[in-house]
């Protein structure tokens, strides 16, 4: 089976499955982040699972039953002058700042304070999505999630993904691609 076929054959079991979500009467949340994919009519499946504080990717995707690689964590950083920005990576990595910094020109990038992720996403950290955030930042995606068939992404609440294409991200973001992920 080529790469084409793979694919297609991915993206008719994520549309299948979420069919399937839409018709089940569950109790998932209603985020902004969920608004936000049903507005934009997305093919997407929902995971709910037990959170676990400071437990990160590896308790969702020990929870979910997934490689942790495919669990993309979004992390809401800024620059020297306090612009913030997200940053979209595999949960199995950490992003070089340092490396981030030089490719978007920037003196420095560090991670936001709880507080400051609150205000500029609306989401709790350990529940932060991408999706419909509070106010309007750039998005980087390490490039290599690209490669993945399917992946795991903050629904908008704390223990609680939702699983898409990769292509959903990029067409819905137009985030900028980057190579700054490192192995943990």
């Amino acid at each position: 089976m080529g790469q084409t076929d793979g694919f297609a054959t991915s993206s008719w079991l994520v549309r299948q499955v979420a069919r399937e979500n839409r018709m089940a009467k569950d109790k998932s949340p209603v985020t902004a982040a969920i608004r936000f994919l049903k507005q934009h009519k997305v093919d997407y499946t929902q995971h709910l699972y037990s959170y676990e504080e400071k437990g990160g990717t590896v308790v969702s995707a020990r929870e979910l039953g997934v490689d942790e690689h495919q669990v993309i964590k979004t992390l809401v950083m800024e620059d020297d002058s306090h612009k913030p920005l997200l940053v979209l990576m595999h949960g199995d990595q950490e992003v070089s700042t340092k490396e981030l910094a030089r490719v978007i020109s920037v003196k420095t990038i560090s991670p936001c304070n709880p507080e400051t992720a609150l205000k500029n996403t609306g989401y709790q950290v350990g529940g932060t999505s991408p999706f419909a955030t509070r106010k309007e930042m750039p998005v980087y995606m390490e490039a290599t999630i690209v490669a993945l068939q399917l992946v795991y992404i903050n629904g908008g609440k704390r223990g609680f993904l939702v699983s898409m294409t990769p292509q959903n991200i990029i067409d819905l973001l137009k985030p900028s691609m980057v190579k700054v992920g490192i192995k943990k």
